[in-house]
Parts: structure tokens; sequence; C-alpha cells
């Protein structure tokens, strides 16, 4: 028991930090200029950090035949080459030297290095809670979202806010190289997969990691404030941010206590042999496995539906309207924070960072609330749409690119953080939903099918962002600014997200038929 709660630990310290191409709307601005890139290449930098994960199903092979401390140590070597190469040359003032086409193969290879990272922590959620896999896979990913928050606080802490723009980029290129480096090697002996899976429902340790989840997401997004950050030292917002990184650890120490206490108390009572029985019982949940398979159907969850193949699934009508839903809400709102470097600098802002962080924050508890509802549904037998909660978070989605066609500073605060949210829940929400449509026993290959819309959807949105705004564009070295920079794309991003609320609601209606 005591294994399984370390390697979620260990899952958890992994996500946190794996998000390193979240974190490039902070730096992309100076990186344009550097290279003196274009908005249309500039873009294509940002569609290349997503382009990792058509390459995604190469960590899932190795996951198959490699240890999974390997894997880790691979992916991690992966992002530690594609952005320690680009480090080397921002430092020795040479990077404007390098090839645009070798810039976007580094980045494609560290946004690639993300998919190896996620493949371990997946696998470690899933083998190790066997009967709770949607509540660790969702806790878990969670953490994913708080990336950019760390990366920025950590950088917040050794550069004021008047530092060198490009110290600052290349200090977030050296912790995109080094971090999840050193996070992996730290994690490797946590994340293994326990030899003897338990069969009972683990709903006391995660009551207590989801209420550290939840004050680590409120600590995330008041800090995130810009009055918060006035007022309070970077050093204690990061020292704040690593304690509640570390607290998780304290189910695992409290299941190794009442384990030593339950041992002893039985030696006492009873000698070591009844204590052994009795221990193998505990481990197993007090009953025997195959009965609690029958009694409660842990093997079957209650909200997979038909088991499909890839190839019966791309006949589906419901699979091609989710891949558009998809594209059209979280993929345009992952769109909108790639660009959000040049959307801030458009507007006259310096406050990117802030921005990233706010929309990291957000995105944090958008991705923790279906986990939320997933533990809620598996204790109560209750039935929701996963359809239906995506329609319903595109809503206030949809409303906030309309937002941003206002001036004001604060529209684009609170456009950004309902984006932030929306985007991270219905990231999170996708792992469920395509275990509803298409069943969970080829998961893996149908996920990593659907997931092709992003770095699709990437190109395509933001090119045709890119192209408005150079045509906006009044400078002779194409710099926008002003409102009408992005109008024409908010309008369509909107339009699109409105769309992709209808086709929601059609899958929905189609899901409830079947």
């Amino acid at each position: 028991m005591t294994l399984q709660w370390l390697s979620l630990v260990g899952t958890i310290w992994l996500q946190s930090i794996s998000g390193t191409n979240t974190n490039f709307p902070a730096y992309s601005s100076q990186l344009k200029f550097l290279l003196s890139l274009s908005q249309i290449q500039l873009n294509n930098l940002a569609f290349a950090s997503d382009a990792g994960k058509l390459f995604g199903f190469l960590s899932g092979i190795a996951a198959v035949y490699l240890p999974l401390w390997l894997v880790l140590l691979i992916g991690s070597s992966l992002g530690f080459i594609g952005y320690g190469i680009q480090y080397l040359f921002l430092l020795t003032n040479n990077i404007s030297s390098l090839p645009y086409g070798l810039v976007v193969l580094l980045t494609i290879l560290g946004g690639n290095s993300i998919c190896w990272i996620n493949t371990v922590c997946y696998v470690i959620a899933i083998e190790n809670f066997p009967f709770d896999r949607q509540l660790a896979v969702g806790l878990t990913t969670s953490y994913q979202g708080l990336s950019a928050k760390i990366y920025s606080d950590v950088i917040d802490m050794f550069f004021k806010s008047s530092s060198s723009s490009i110290e600052r980029a290349r200090s977030y290129l050296l912790l995109n190289c080094i971090l999840p480096l050193i996070v992996c090697v730290i994690s490797s002996p946590l994340v293994r997969v326990t030899s003897t899976p338990r069969s009972r429902r683990l709903s006391s340790g995660f009551l207590v990691i989801f209420a550290i989840t939840i004050f680590t997401g409120t600590f995330a997004v008041i800090t995130s404030l810009g009055y918060t950050k006035r007022v309070c030292p970077p050093l204690v917002i990061l020292i704040g941010l690593c304690v509640f990184l570390v607290a998780p650890l304290v189910v695992p120490l409290m299941e190794k206590l009442r384990e030593r206490m339950e041992n002893k108390c039985l030696i006492r009572n009873y000698g070591k042999k009844v204590c052994d029985e009795s221990c193998m019982a505990v481990e197993n949940g007090g009953v025997n496995n195959e009965d609690v398979v029958k009694d409660q159907g842990l093997f079957v969850s209650s909200d997979e539906g038909q088991e499909m193949g890839y190839k019966v699934m791309l006949k589906r009508l419901n699979f091609w309207l989710y891949f558009f839903v998809y594209m059209f809400g979280a993929t345009v709102g992952m769109v909108y924070l790639n660009n959000l470097g040049q959307i801030v600098e458009s507007r006259g802002s310096s406050k990117t960072s802030s921005l990233v962080s706010l929309a990291s924050s957000f995105g944090f508890f958008g991705r923790i609330f279906p986990c939320l509802l997933d533990y809620y549904i598996s204790r109560t037998k209750g039935k929701v749409s996963r359809p239906a909660l995506i329609a319903l978070m595109m809503v206030p989605m949809t409303s906030a690119f309309f937002l941003l066609l206002n001036n004001s500073n604060m529209c684009l605060y609170i456009s950004t953080a309902t984006i932030g949210i929306c985007t991270g829940a219905i990231t999170s929400m996708s792992v469920s939903t395509t275990a509803e449509l298409f069943g969970a026993k080829n998961f893996g290959v149908n996920h990593n099918i659907l997931v092709t819309n992003i770095p699709i959807g990437s190109f395509f949105f933001g090119n045709l962002a890119a192209l408005l705004y150079r045509k906006q564009g009044l400078n002779d070295d194409g710099i926008c600014m002003g409102t009408t920079c992005y109008q024409t794309s908010f309008i369509i991003w909107g339009s699109l997200c409105f769309l992709g609320t209808v086709l929601a609601i059609i899958l929905h209606s189609r899901a409830k038929k079947t």
C-alpha cells in the first residue's frame, strides 16, 4: 500500500514539471526578436512543440519493452537536448546563427519529451490503482497545469521585472532543459509498478490528496494575481509551492505508520503467523480479489462504452464529432495560450509572465474538476455524460473570446483565467470521454489518434492568427500594436468554440441513445 502511494506522489512531481511547452508564451517574443522571425514562423514553433504528440506512440512502445525508469530518462534526455542546444546558442549570443529548421526540430524534440514522461505517469496510475484508475490519472495530470506557474515563479525569484528580457528567455530554456531531468532522476525510484495491486478502494488517501490539491490550486491562483505578486516576495511564493508539492508524502507516511502499528498489535496478541495472514488479508482489501470483482464489477467501469479498435472507431460519426469538439474547444484554447505573449505585447503590456502564471493556475483547477467529479460518481454510482460537461465548459469559453474584444486589462485577465480553466477541464475530461465513447481496452491507441487534432488545430488556427496579425502590422519590422491585431482572430476563435459547443450537444444526444 505504501509503495502505491509513493508512486502516486512521484507521478505528481513528474507532472508538475512536465509541461515545458506551456511556458513558451513567456519567452516567445524574445525568441522572435533574437531569431528575426515573422509571426508565422513563430507560430510554427508553437505548432512544433505540439507536433511532438504525433510521435507519442514511440513512448508507448518503449514503456512495454523497457523499464519505466529508463523511459523516464530517455524522455528527460530528449528535452535536455532539445532545449539545451537552444540555450547554449543563446548563452553564447550565437542564437541568430542557428538555422530555423534546426530550431523547429529541437522544439519538436522538446515537445516529444513530454509524451515520454506522461506515458510513465499513465502506466503507473493505471497499473497501481486498477480500481481507481480514472481518479489517479485525473489527479496526477491536473498537476501538469501548474508547470508554467512553477517555471515562472522560479524565474521571478532570480530576476526582477526590470531585468533583461533576453536573460529571462535564456533562463526559461535552461529550466526546461535541466529541471525535468533532475525531477526524473529523483522520482525514478518511486515510479514503479507494485507487484501486488490492491483491490480495495483507497478513499481515505484520495480524500487527503484531494484536500492538498485544492489548497495547492488556491495558493497558486492567489499568488498569480498582480497585487499579491507585488506584496509577496517571489522566494516565499516558490517555497510555498514546494511545501504543497511535498505535502502528498503525508499519505504514504501515514499508511506506513498504520501498517506498522497493526503489525505490532497482531504480533503481541496473536503471534507472527496470524499477523502475516492478517497482513495479506489487509493488502487484498480483506476479501478475495475474485469475489470483489464479481460483487462490484470493478474491472468494468460504469462509464466505459462499447469496446472499439481504431479501425472501427474511425468509421463512427461519434468519433469525428468528438474530434472536432476537442479541436474547437481545448485546442483553440491552447492556440490562444500559445499566442498569449504576442497578444499581451500587442496591447502594450509587459505582464506576460503574470498572465502565463494565471492561466497555468486556473488550468490546474480546470484539470482537477473532472477528477473530483469522477470521485463523486464512482462512489454514488451516478452517471454524467462527459460530452454534456464539455458543452457546459465551452459556453463560458466562447464568451471569454468575445470579451477579449474589449481593450480593458481586466477583461484580458478574466478571459485568460476563463480560457485556462475551461481548456484544462476539457483536456482532463478527454481521458474519461474516450473511454466512455469507445471503451478502455484500446484506450492508448484511440486516445493518441484523437489528440492528433492538437497539432493539426495548432498549425491551422495559429497560422491563421499569424496571417491576420501580419496583415494588421503597419511597422516595417512587422510588429502590430493595438486591439485590432487579434480582433478578427478572437471572433474566429469564439465562433469556432460556439460551433464546438453545438457539436458537443449533438454528441451528447447521440451518445445518450446508444
